[in-house]
């Protein structure tokens, strides 16, 4: 029989949890994808910072849903990989993620808040914790 989430003293199965695991490292990835593609448009860097805010709360939340830390680590991860890929230039010499000011605030702001959304999971997760005395 399989178990069911939500119900008290129960555990989800490795698979379902292995597998949702994989889905928050691909919305990672997939933010950071079209992040790389999106962040220059409208003014200046206003829309680098909202898809650094945009990181930083899926972080959060991600980490606050699973009830771990894992949860918000493995988004920030799929981002910051993707991102930083996006941005490194190829044989042809173009590069995604250009060295403006939109460019750096995607780069840098992104990577401090997808870092920041892991470490409030973080204290998220412990403050769930039980206290041991």
């Amino acid at each position: 029989m399989g178990t069911t989430q939500g119900l008290p003293g129960r555990e989800q199965p490795r698979a379902f949890t292995a597998v949702t695991y994989l889905v928050l490292l691909l919305l990672g990835v997939m933010e950071g994808l079209i992040g790389s593609f999106q962040y220059s448009r409208g003014p200046a860097p206003l829309i680098a910072i909202l898809l650094a805010v945009m990181i930083f709360v899926t972080c959060l939340l991600c980490g606050w849903g699973m009830g771990s830390f894992a949860g918000g680590l493995v988004p920030a991860i799929g981002w910051i990989v993707a991102s930083f890929v996006m941005s490194m230039p190829s044989s042809h010499g173009s590069v995604i993620i250009t060295a403006t000011t939109a460019g750096e605030w995607y780069l840098y702001g992104g990577a401090f808040a997808a870092t920041g959304g892991a470490s409030a999971a973080f204290i998220l997760w412990a403050r769930r914790q039980p206290r041991r005395r």
